[in-house]
């Protein structure tokens, strides 16, 4: 395994249906701008309540991504 170097950068993502999806939001929408993701962690679960329900989900993501050598 080579050395590297990592940097971590924290995102949100939100999804009307499943943390599942909050999660997957936050990677795929990050990994358009990001190079070299690698890992993510969970940090945050919080969502929002429409009167009686559910509206929606949000988690907060760290995601872990590796530099170019």
């Amino acid at each position: 395994m080579s050395d590297h170097v990592y940097s971590v950068t924290e995102v949100y993502g939100s999804s009307k249906d499943s943390l599942d999806g909050a999660i997957r939001n936050a990677v795929t929408t990050a990994s358009k701008s990001l190079r070299n993701l690698e890992w993510f962690e969970v940090t945050e679960i919080r969502g929002h309540i429409d009167g009686e329900k559910v509206g929606h989900f949000q988690v907060g993501v760290k995601l872990g991504f590796r530099y170019d050598k």
